[in-house]
């Protein structure tokens, strides 16, 4: 259980609260520091399933601890853009995108008891999904526009990518729906 991945899994499980805290505090770059905090969590959901895989250090509690630690942090920041920005614009996206990790997460839990998790397994658009929304939340969690007099346009970037991210999410959920409806009937 205490492999180097899963306890870079459980680092980024402790960073949730960090990320929050930081966030709200009375500091001129809390946003910013938020941001980064963020953008480590994710580049560490990256690397502990490289070393996984590298090290052949892949354990069930891994496989398990991975993907809701994803969604935890993932969830904590859509809220945060959508307090921080309070238009429909960010909330609409931001609710699309927690319900469909909550309809995915129960449709796989469904399809792994009946042995089938292969049908709703992650796919491209899946991924494509992540980093787009990964992306879009760093842009607008940090709220940078211009940096060092450079305009960046990072909240105008995080806006379109977030909604690349809930048009990819529709997308897949549809595709894993499908996948599981046609395995469904054909029984």
């Amino acid at each position: 259980m205490w492999t180097i991945p899963n306890i870079i899994t459980i680092i980024r499980v402790i960073l949730i609260p960090v990320f929050v805290v930081v966030y709200f505090l009375d500091w001129k770059w809390a946003h910013q520091a938020g941001a980064f905090i963020f953008w480590f969590a994710a580049i560490t959901d990256w690397f502990d399933g490289y070393l996984a895989r590298k090290l052949k250090q892949t354990t069930p509690f891994g496989a398990f601890l991975d993907p809701v630690a994803d969604k935890l942090i993932v969830a904590a920041a859509l809220l945060l853009i959508t307090h921080t920005y309070a238009t429909l614009w960010i909330t609409i996206p931001a609710i699309l995108l927690l319900s469909r990790e909550i309809y995915i997460s129960a449709l796989r839990e469904w399809m792994g008891q009946q042995g089938k998790q292969d049908l709703v397994k992650v796919s491209f658009t899946g991924k494509a999904k992540t980093m787009a929304q990964m992306l879009a939340l760093i842009g607008l969690l940090s709220e940078l526009e211009v940096f060092m007099g450079i305009t960046i346009y990072w909240v105008t970037l995080g806006y379109i990518l977030l909604y690349i991210a809930a048009i990819l999410s529709f997308w897949s959920m549809l595709v894993y729906t499908v996948a599981a409806w046609r395995d469904q009937r054909s029984n």
